[in-house]
């Protein structure tokens, strides 16, 4: 089976823990059955993995999340956007890197999912009963809907009978949820089989093709709008699986801290006179908590976060006033925190502590917007400036020009901090790779 996760998230649901490099997918923050925490995304390919031994698994993916991809689940089959634009630009895409690429058959199915469910074994086994729908002939389209335990407004709602597909209702009020759910409406869980083909067509509305290449260059072409609205709610062949068990999105903190197991994560003491209360300390400073009820406190690099756990639902209006930039990112070779950035039209500094693993390589690369100083801190490495290797280690001092050419591989764990010089903004996008060995 053919089976595409959607990975695309802005980020900005369970701020301040999540960013737009770290989505909140990638967040490691459930547990596993021993006892060791997990992201929703390593959660939900290893259940995959274990209902269905013999998938062709795909990510479909924003290009700033293919390193931790990588990184939570080693060797895994991206599709990159290159710029975000809804499910419907992203599924389409999909499919032409299915047919173009990986050279399937039009008439062959594929099952997407979205990457960060909250479901038991039973939601991942239906899949194949939701690709059949469509691989058997009988409809264009495959979904599957969870059966409402209670009345939600966050939800989408499939109206149906008799696992005939009749209509669509977006986030109604409780009230009308209640009506819909005795009428026999299920919960969208955004699951969908279709044939590659099937999918093709609908990009060339839009957009001439021959070649996955080519749909890429003129993704900006295809309309910023979701699968749904572009085309599942104009099909008229629909048809639903049922699937009857837990089924959460997690994307508030107040439905997120009820499945996490323990009450404190990091530097954090929480009194007994705290009830229902959650407290997640990413920073090196304690926190105490005393004498609150229904409780979230979150502290991260990007800010602190202090929400009655239902106000929490509406955390993201205020999320996104927020514009600085990611504090913390995880990549391929490891991960970096900002300590410190000060930007000024003629001399702004930006300061990083960078953690590489043993065995691996910050690419080789250079800048024209900033000048770098490099202080070793820990571990082993061999620096390479404009061609010329030498050995580092801790104390080691690094002065890297504007323009030169740099990289350094990791023999132990490095850790070294880093500090940028420049004018303006100081970014990421400010690295040029010149193609020696090396992850980015």
């Amino acid at each position: 089976m053919n089976i595409v996760l959607l990975s695309g998230g802005s980020g900005k649901r369970l701020w301040p823990l999540s960013n737009d490099a770290l989505s909140k997918q990638f967040l490691k923050l459930l547990k596993d059955d021993n006892d060791t925490y997990e992201s929703m995304v390593q959660r939900v390919v290893r259940q995959l993995t274990a209902t269905h031994k013999n998938t062709k698994l795909f990510v479909s993916c924003n290009t700033a999340h293919s390193d931790i991809l990588r990184r939570q689940l080693g060797v895994v089959e991206t599709i990159s956007e290159p710029s975000r634009r809804d499910t419907f630009p992203a599924i389409c895409l999909t499919a032409a890197y299915l047919y173009y690429e990986k050279q399937l058959d039009g008439e062959e199915t594929f099952v997407v999912c979205p990457i960060d469910p909250f479901a038991e074994s039973k939601y991942f086994e239906l899949l194949a009963k939701v690709r059949d729908l469509v691989a058997s002939g009988g409809h264009r389209i495959g979904l599957m809907g969870a059966l409402p335990t209670y009345p939600s407004a966050k939800y989408g709602y499939i109206l149906q009978e008799g696992g005939a597909v009749e209509g669509f209702v977006e986030k109604p009020p409780e009230s009308e949820a209640e009506h819909l759910i005795s009428q026999g409406a299920l919960w969208n869980c955004g699951v969908f089989a279709l044939k590659i083909g099937y999918v093709l067509d609908c990009a060339r509305k839009y957009v001439e093709f021959d070649s996955f290449d080519a749909l890429y260059k003129q993704y900006d072409k295809l309309p910023k709008v979701s699968f749904d609205y572009e085309v599942v709610e104009k099909e008229s062949s629909i048809g639903a699986v049922v699937y009857e068990g837990i089924w959460k999105d997690l994307g508030t903190w107040n439905t997120l801290t009820e499945e996490m197991s323990d009450t404190s994560i990091g530097n954090a003491l929480i009194s007994e006179s705290c009830k229902n209360t959650h407290v997640l300390n990413m920073l090196n400073i304690p926190i105490v908590v005393h004498d609150v009820t229904d409780t979230v406190v979150i502290a991260s690099h990007d800010g602190i976060l202090v929400s009655s756990k239902q106000g929490s639902s509406f955390l993201k209006p205020l999320a996104d006033q927020i514009s600085l930039r990611p504090m913390y990112e995880q990549r391929r070779w490891g991960d970096y925190r900002v300590l410190d950035y000060k930007q000024a039209d003629k001399a702004s500094s930006l300061v990083k502590r960078i953690r590489i693993d043993a065995g691996q390589a910050i690419s080789y690369q250079f800048h024209s917007k900033r000048s770098e100083v490099w202080v070793v801190v820990s571990g082993k490495g061999i620096l390479t400036v404009d061609d010329v290797d030498s050995v580092v280690s801790p104390g080691s001092v690094v002065m890297v020009p504007r323009m030169a050419k740099h990289s350094v591989l990791a023999a132990t764990e490095l850790e070294l901090v880093e500090v940028q010089l420049g004018e303006g903004e100081l970014i990421e996008e400010d690295i040029v790779r010149v193609g020696r060995t090396g992850d980015t």
